[in-house]
């Protein structure tokens, strides 16, 4: 009988004791329920005071108030997409007015710490719509080295003189976009769409254009030392004095480019397109034309170029008679302004 009792009572302690423990759980549960629930209205009370002083008339407040914006993200990952589109909008209704004469070197420090929150936030989702910045004048703009800006649209955007080394632009829209002397050293812009881009005097050195996708576009005088352009199309394109240097330039398209006094020693130009392009003076010395395809292509003065191995027969140029029976097909390259 004190067996049985004995038994019956640690049934007992073992029930009291589950019955114990599923208690604090649930007691656990509702209070974590509460904290998520009492957190996530601190998130909106925290996000509805900061987009109400993104309206303010004062700079510093509007400042402070993106950057409060960004510690949410943080917080909050699921409310990262609309913090991304109330900063692009942001930037969008404050960049300067389109008929503006003078514009400034840079844009002010509220839209600068706005482009910054953007550039350095995580990666999208891929299913995320794109970054909408297109038309924006933001000349001088600086943005945080390795800036995220994959397939952002960025068309007719004013980025003169702007800092984005680095810069994640895979993908990218920059159609007719004004990129004069920024500096992109470093830049993934692999399947880019460039066309009309203006990169004159920019600096791409070492940049991925890997299938960046561009018609007549303005290069004048940019430095793509050491970058990779394979597979780029490039046609019709402003190119003269690039600094070429040791760039893959395998399968790029070329056709009816300008590349007047460009500098391509070490570059390799295996199979790459160069038909009815314009090579004056061009320096060629090392760089690989085997399979290169140089029908009707402009060679006047162009030094150290080595021919074997190329296909189709120069307009003008290395080796070519002055009577050369293509010399009626030679079309002149872009009228480059």
């Amino acid at each position: 009988m004190d067996l049985a009792k004995q038994r019956l009572h640690r049934q007992v302690n073992t029930w009291v004791l589950i019955g114990g423990v599923l208690a604090t759980v649930g007691t656990l549960l509702i209070s974590a329920q509460t904290l998520r629930t009492s957190q996530q209205g601190q998130v909106t009370d925290r996000y509805t005071k900061a987009t109400e002083q993104l309206g303010s008339d004062k700079r510093e407040v509007r400042t402070a108030a993106i950057y409060a914006l960004e510690r949410i993200v943080k917080d909050s990952p699921r409310d990262r997409q609309t913090i991304r589109d109330v900063l692009a909008a942001f930037i969008r209704e404050h960049d300067p007015a389109p008929k503006e004469q003078n514009l400034p070197d840079e844009p002010d420090t509220d839209v600068t710490a706005a482009l910054t929150v953007l550039a350095r936030r995580p990666p999208d989702p891929k299913d995320a719509p794109a970054l909408d910045l297109h038309n924006t004048r933001l000349r001088g703009a600086t943005l945080p080295e390795g800036a995220h800006l994959d397939s952002a649209h960025l068309d007719g955007a004013d980025l003169d003189g702007a800092h984005l080394d680095g810069a994640h632009l895979d993908g990218a829209h920059l159609d007719s976009a004004h990129l004069d002397g920024a500096d992109l050293t470093g830049a993934r812009l692999t399947g880019a769409h460039l066309f009309r881009v203006h990169l004159q005097n920019s600096d791409l050195k070492g940049a991925d254009l890997t299938d960046a996708d561009s018609i007549d576009a303005y290069f004048d005088a940019a430095n793509l030392a050491h970058a990779h352009l394979n597979r780029a199309r490039l046609i019709h394109a402003c190119l003269r004095s690039v600094f070429f240097e040791d760039a893959d330039l395998t399968w790029a398209k070329m056709g009816r480019a300008d590349l007047t006094n460009a500098k391509m020693g070490g570059a390799d130009l295996t199979s790459a397109g160069l038909e009815f392009s314009t090579l004056r003076s061009a320096y060629l010395k090392k760089a690989n034309l085997n399979h290169a395809r140089l029908t009707g292509a402009d060679l006047s003065g162009a030094y150290g170029a080595d021919l074997r191995g190329t296909q189709g027969v120069p307009a003008r140029g290395v080796g070519v008679p002055s009577s050369s029976p293509t010399e009626a097909l030679f079309e002149r390259s872009p009228q480059c302004g």
